[in-house]
């Protein structure tokens, strides 16, 4: 969302990018003197180097070993606690 109406953009629309289509650059109010053309120029120094999305964070694997142990080892629990529960009540 956009506030005021007194802002200086340069839209980029050449990204160089297969993932984006086109950048919005919103310049800060102390360089709204510089001429179109050098913020054109920073525009698309920012763009060809910005390389690609970062991936989005991914939960890490869990260790399958551990994982399988950490199954075994509840099976077991509830075997043992069944088997105490069975000679409690004979």
């Amino acid at each position: 969302m956009l506030k005021g109406v007194n802002r200086q953009v340069v839209e980029v629309a050449e990204t160089g990018s297969d993932y984006f289509e086109k950048a919005l650059f919103f310049v800060n109010p102390k360089y709204y003197g510089l001429t179109d053309g050098k913020l054109r120029e920073k525009a698309q120094t920012l763009t060809a180097n910005a390389g690609m999305p970062p991936i989005g964070k991914t939960k890490p694997k869990k260790n399958r070993l551990a994982m399988i142990l950490t199954i075994a080892a509840s099976a077991a629990a509830g075997a043992i606690a069944a088997a105490i529960g069975c000679i409690i009540i004979m």
